[in-house]
């Protein structure tokens, strides 16, 4: 398997996990005409980081059972 293609499994990978991602992290939408701080974000990425951390290892327990 070359780069491209693993790179590519990859983003799929992040594509599939996303919604539990979502959840998991349980981070709440922003009021209509309001907006994040630039800081808000960074700290939302954050825990979007950790979340698909424990989604990916959620994922690797049910396949090894």
């Amino acid at each position: 398997m070359n780069d491209t293609e693993k790179q590519q499994q990859r983003m799929r990978e992040f594509m599939q996990l996303l919604p539990v991602t979502v959840e998991l992290a349980g981070l709440p939408h922003s009021e209509h005409g309001r907006y994040f701080t630039p800081e808000q974000i960074e700290a939302r990425v954050i825990t979007l980081k950790h979340a698909y951390k424990i989604a990916r290892q959620l994922m690797a327990d049910v396949s090894n059972q």
